[in-house]
C-alpha cells in the first residue's frame, strides 16, 4: 500500500507538473466525477495546487473545486507527454487530468471523490485525520499526546490509526518499532514517556528521509526502495519490514512476523531487541 512518503512525492510532482496549468480536457470511466464535470466542467479552470495530507491526496482547481484521492492497495498517479505510451493498461485508467503539456492519469485509485473547501473539510476520514507526519509545522508533542490517549491499542496498531498521526504505514510501522526497540505488540499504556517520544521521533526521521528531493519522484506505488538502515546495499536497506526468519541485523536473532489488529496487516519484529515484557530499571 503506498504510504505516506509516496502520497507526498506524488503530490510533489503532480504540483510541479500542473499547478497554474490551464485544464484542457478531463476524462475519467467514475460515474460520480462524471456528473460532477457535466454540471461544472474541469477543463477551462487552472489546476492551483496538488497537496497531500496523510495517506490521502488533494488536486484543487479554480472555482473552488477539490479533487480527493486515496489509493488504498493499489492506485497509483502518473505522469505522461500526451504523445507518450502508458505503463499500465488503458483499461486501468481511471481519471485523467489533460493540460497541454502534460496529462496526469491515475490508475485503479479506489477512492475518488470531487469536493469544494467546505464540503472536504467535513469528509469522514478526512476531517478525522491525525497530524500529518511531513507537516512542515508539525509538532512532535501533539503527537505524542494523541498516542498517549489511545493506551487501549498495541503500539503497532496505534501507528497505524491516522486519526492519531497520519501517513505512516505497515513498512514504516515495523520499522520505527524496531528502531525505538519497542516490541509492536506491547499495549501503549505500558510505555514509558521517552518510548512515546522515540516512536514520533523516528516515524518523522524516516518518512523525511523518503522523501527528500534525491528520494525519486516517480508516480507509481511502492516498489520496495524505502530505505531506514542508511545503507547504500539495496539488499540492507530495511530493519525487519518482510525479513522473517532473516537474522536479525543487530543481534543476529531470526525476525519474526505476525497479524495484528483487525485488519490483520503482518507486523515484523525482532524478539531480542524488542521484548514483549522490557526489563525495569529499579530508580535508586
Amino acid at each position: 500500500m503506498p504510504e505516506g512518503d509516496t502520497i507526498f512525492r506524488a503530490s510533489r510532482t503532480l504540483n510541479k507538473a500542473l499547478a497554474g496549468q490551464l485544464v484542457t480536457g478531463f476524462e475519467t470511466v467514475l460515474p460520480k466525477l462524471s456528473r460532477v464535470d457535466v454540471d461544472a466542467p474541469v477543463a477551462g479552470r487552472t489546476v492551483e495546487s496538488v497537496k497531500s495530507r496523510g495517506k490521502w491526496m488533494f488536486m484543487t482547481f479554480s472555482g473552488d473545486l477539490v479533487l480527493l484521492t486515496h489509493m488504498l492497495m493499489n492506485g497509483s498517479w502518473h505522469i505522461y507527454r500526451p504523445d507518450e505510451t502508458w505503463q499500465k493498461r488503458s483499461i486501468d485508467m481511471r481519471i485523467i487530468v489533460k493540460t497541454l503539456s502534460i496529462w496526469a492519469v491515475a490508475f485503479n485509485v479506489p477512492i475518488a471523490e470531487f469536493h469544494n473547501l467546505d464540503t472536504l473539510r467535513r469528509r469522514d476520514g478526512f476531517r478525522s485525520l491525525g497530524q500529518d507526519v511531513l507537516a512542515e509545522e508539525f509538532d512532535a508533542s501533539i503527537s505524542v499526546a494523541s498516542l498517549r490517549a489511545r493506551g487501549d491499542l498495541q503500539v503497532g496498531e496505534a501507528l497505524l490509526t491516522q486519526s492519531l498521526m497520519a501517513g505512516l504505514g505497515n513498512v514504516f510501522k515495523s520499522e520505527v518499532c524496531f528502531a525505538c526497540g519497542i516490541n509492536p505488540f506491547r499495549p501503549m499504556e505500558t510505555l514509558r514517556d521517552d518510548e512515546v517520544a522515540c516512536l514520533v521521533r523516528k516515524a518523522r526521521q524516516y518518512m523525511l528521509a523518503n522523501v527528500t528531493e534525491s528520494s525519486g519522484d516517480q508516480i507509481i506505488t511502492y516498489v520496495g526502495m524505502r530505505r531506514t538502515t542508511g545503507r547504500s546495499n539495496a539488499q540492507e536497506r530495511l530493519w525487519v519490514y518482510r525479513r522473517k526468519n532473516d537474522a536479525c541485523r543487530r543481534c543476529g536473532e531470526p525476525i519474526q512476523s505476525r497479524k495484528q489488529g483487525k485488519d490483520a496487516r503482518t507486523t515484523f519484529w525482532c524478539p531480542i531487541c524488542q521484548p514483549l515484557h522490557p526489563i525495569q530499571t529499579s530508580k535508586s
